[in-house]
């Protein structure tokens, strides 16, 4: 298997993560965002909208993130991250969406204002912080009480819907948001477990 990401990238981390968890061996390509390689043509063959990452195994293709970590867990022996009872797998579904439509544009908010605009020389836009923190605060709110019922998001098994979050967590805690996070206590001692993990460390050693 090989993956052609950007180890940064937080959709890559996700991937890592997953491929850390399954102990497995993959080979790395990395595509260097200074040089514009995801733009190019031999990266489009693997990701036509330009973006990272990408999956290559044997001769089969697959890119999105979310896609590729159902596809590695399932396809990569070793311990599950996807429930087998059908209703549990149902409610990690659920969460990987909560993630995908309610937590990570207004987390990305923060993180483009706080961190990325500073790389191009820009303050951070206090009024797109305004319009996205309300949001932010009710999905955390959410998560808290979820997470007040077990160590990870579906009780006692650490799974893909935990991988989801990880990436955009780390990055917005290095922003103000690292405040409304810490505010949720349950939230907060999520991610103070899940960051310690080996496959967490091993995904963001790159």
């Amino acid at each position: 298997m090989k993956i052609h990401g950007n180890p940064m990238s937080t959709c890559t981390r996700k991937v890592l993560a997953t491929l850390a968890e399954k102990q497995a061996k993959f080979d790395f390509v990395n595509v260097d965002f200074n040089v514009g390689a995801h733009k190019k043509p031999e990266h489009l063959a693997y990701q036509p909208f330009g973006q990272v990452p990408a999956l290559e195994d044997g001769d089969f293709k697959l890119y999105e993130s979310r896609a590729m970590i159902r596809y590695i867990d399932e396809v990569v022996p070793g311990q599950s991250l996807t429930p087998k009872d059908t209703k549990t797998r149902a409610l990690m579904e659920q969460w990987i969406s909560v993630e995908t439509s309610n937590f990570t544009p207004h987390a990305m908010t923060y993180i483009g204002q706080y961190m990325f605009a500073p790389m191009h020389g820009k303050q951070p836009d206090l009024a797109k912080i305004e319009e996205a923190k309300p949001k932010l605060e009710k999905c955390l709110d959410i998560l808290d009480k979820q997470l007040a019922k077990g160590p990870h998001f579906l009780g006692d098994q650490f799974t893909l819907a935990d991988v989801c979050f990880m990436p955009y967590f780390e990055y917005a805690m290095t922003t103000p948001a690292k405040d409304l996070i810490n505010a949720r206590p349950n939230v907060a001692a999520w991610w103070k477990r899940v960051s310690e993990r080996a496959s967490w460390k091993t995904a963001t050693a790159k």
